[in-house]
């Protein structure tokens, strides 16, 4: 049954994956709080939080009435933010070890000439923290020289004070290395300025989220596999109760780990025919970051499974207002990988200058990091995209997209020059 009254409730587990993201969870919960109020008084259903019941590591419980029907939907959300931390070096000179390699990897493996063919917006956000970080490295260039200058300048003038007649007085050695000591001190200064401005600038994190993306060439490091492996653990559980619908929602990085743990999943058999239905909803996807690495070879078979497979619906949704995101990039398509029966996944856009008000999105079009996360948010003139009617309302995500047609702008040429899959 995919509708049900007030009276016998629908029930959904919602499972979450985040983006890139070292902080607490708490924040999507918080989230989905204020703006799902939001979005139910204008769209005029109604919505409530309260604890979670269901078993797992961090969630919430929302109980929904849409048009006279009940839901009662659990949430969790599949932690691996303590994997994020430990990967943001918290070293500048590590930082910028990083960038050197990062942009190697990207460069001489023709990934980035590749994906700058899809949207050019995502790229340049993968290249704003290259820009700022030499930039900051420039300036602390500019101030290290001119405070070596000014001291270089100061020890000589009272050094001709005294000595007079002396080409090399005794203060020269020593004013060179105060020199270099001032300087270096003003430039280091100025570097930890930046870094601890990082939380409006947003540059070293994201300088670490595309060097963890790119560290092993496309490939999972081995605490992340076995991450994935835990998520399909706990939606495997969840698979065997008594519910109408198991949703995974993955949100930008989030949406490739999504892909891998359900490939999983359906691989080993753990999607019974006879439970609950599964749904696969990837929101401001970035799969052809990894996608598009040349060791990425599990995940672009991951990708080619879940686009055929009988045992889910996948809907993916971005938009070409959200600049982080290969808005419109049919993941599987432009990895090169998609199978000639390719029916997953949908692509359709959520329009962000069509279902936010003129004054909403001139107070939003500037900031892109907000931007990013719109599809978890309220929207003052939505269309057929609610997030919180698809994830605590009594329709199926199969069912609440049959048979509505991608975005005639979607784009699936496959760029891809890596196509290989892992056996």
């Amino acid at each position: 049954m995919t509708r049900q009254g007030a009276d016998q409730p629908f029930r959904r587990r919602v499972f979450y994956i985040p983006g890139y993201d070292p902080i607490h969870p708490r924040r999507y919960r918080e989230l989905y709080r204020k703006e799902g109020a939001e979005q139910a008084a204008i769209s005029g259903y109604q919505l409530a939080l309260s604890p979670k019941t269901a078993k797992g590591a961090y969630g919430w419980h929302v109980d929904t009435v849409v048009d006279g029907a009940a839901t009662r939907a659990d949430f969790e959300v599949l932690v691996w933010s303590d994997i994020v931390r430990d990967s943001m070096d918290g070293s500048i000179l590590g930082t910028y070890l990083q960038l050197l390699r990062t942009a190697w990897i990207y460069i001489s493996s023709g990934a980035l000439w590749r994906l700058m063919k899809l949207r050019k917006g995502p790229v340049m956000a993968a290249l704003y923290p290259v820009g700022m970080l030499l930039l900051q490295l420039l300036l602390a260039g500019l101030a290290f020289w001119g405070i070596a200058t000014l001291v270089g300048i100061g020890a000589g003038v009272v050094e001709r004070f005294f000595w007079p007649n002396r080409v090399f007085g005794p203060l020269f050695y020593p004013s060179i290395a105060l020199s270099l000591l001032a300087g270096g001190l003003c430039a280091t200064a100025l570097l930890r300025w930046f870094k601890g401005k990082d939380n409006h600038l947003y540059v070293y994190y994201l300088m670490h989220d595309y060097a963890h993306a790119a560290a092993h060439k496309g490939a999972y490091p081995p605490e992340l596999e076995m991450r994935i492996a835990g998520f399909a653990d706990t939606i495997a559980a969840a698979l065997q109760e008594d519910v109408q619908e198991v949703l995974i929602v993955g949100h930008s990085s989030g949406a490739y780990l999504a892909v891998s743990v359900l490939a999983d999943l359906i691989r080993a058999g753990r999607v019974p025919k006879a439970g609950p239905v599964l749904g696969f909803l990837s929101l401001g996807q970035v799969v052809p970051m990894v996608s598009f690495l040349p060791d990425a070879t599990r995940l672009r078979r991951d990708l080619h499974e879940l686009s055929v497979t009988d045992a889910l619906s996948w809907v993916d949704v971005t938009a070409p207002g959200d600049g982080c995101a290969f808005a419109l990039c049919d993941p599987v398509a432009v990895s090169g990988v998609a199978p000639e029966d390719k029916k997953w996944p949908l692509v359709f856009s959520a329009a962000f200058t069509q279902t936010l008000s003129a004054a909403r999105w001139k107070a939003l079009r500037w900031r892109f990091f907000r931007l990013h996360f719109q599809y978890l948010c309220a929207f003052d003139q939505p269309k057929d995209y609610d997030y919180f009617q698809i994830t605590a309302g009594p329709i199926l995500l199969g069912h609440r997209y049959a048979g509505r047609p991608p975005s005639k702008s979607r784009i699936e040429t496959p760029v891809n020059r890596y196509r290989d899959m892992a056996p």
